[in-house]
């Protein structure tokens, strides 16, 4: 092993992070082990175990700094339309996924029901539908609480889509975010004082003989 480089706190625990979510990341959560963590890092595992007591906690906090990572990477720009939102949104979720693949199996399947891991999403999500309600056309205050109960099912919704994306490609990326942006937009445009996508969906052409 390599001299081990003095660091301070905060950097080790930012070095031992970056390890962490490059190896989640690479490979199913049961087959990262704490020694592996340690060792790609060149420090000791006492080190390690002091920064996160056990792997579920290394997890946690990775899966916690990438959820904040998406939240900074997705834009709600007043200044740009509904749709560059949805799609700039989508494009980040997916491009995660996509790179993190057996980090979000791990965080959506073999951790699905433990509730810092769900926390961690539940807060995402609820972060997401609170953007999304300040830059919708809302028809009233009343309007209100039904979009957000909308925003809340189509969050899951797309949340369950992407996750079994992963496992089973049964669509194209494009296809995947266009089915997620649709399923919002037919959902809100009954609740909303204006159309938010007039020219959505796009038409397409004609194949047939």
């Amino acid at each position: 092993m390599p001299p081990r480089q003095r660091l301070s706190p905060a950097d080790r625990r930012a070095q031992l992070l970056t390890v962490g979510a490059r190896l989640f990341a690479a490979r199913p959560y049961d087959d990262v082990l704490m020694e592996e963590v340690a060792e790609e890092a060149c420090v000791s595992r006492a080190l390690l175990y002091r920064h996160f007591p056990s792997k579920h906690a290394l997890f946690a906090a990775v899966y916690q700094q990438a959820a904040d990572q998406l939240l900074a990477e997705t834009r709600f720009d007043p200044a740009d339309s509904l749709m560059e939102q949805l799609i700039q949104g989508m494009e980040v979720h997916i491009d995660y996924f996509a790179a993190n693949r057996n980090a979000v199996l791990a965080a959506n399947r073999v951790l699905a029901g433990d509730p810092v891991i769900q926390t961690i999403i539940s807060n995402e999500l609820d972060a997401l539908r609170t953007r999304l309600l300040a830059v919708l056309p809302l028809a009233d205050e009343s309007a209100r609480e039904a979009v957000s109960g909308v925003l809340k099912s189509w969050l899951v919704f797309v949340q369950i889509l992407c996750v079994d994306w992963l496992t089973h490609e049964t669509c194209t990326r494009a296809q995947l975010r266009d089915v997620c942006i649709g399923a919002v937009l037919g959902a809100l445009r009954p609740l909303l004082a204006e159309d938010p996508a007039p020219g959505w969906p796009p038409q397409r052409p004609d194949t047939g003989g």
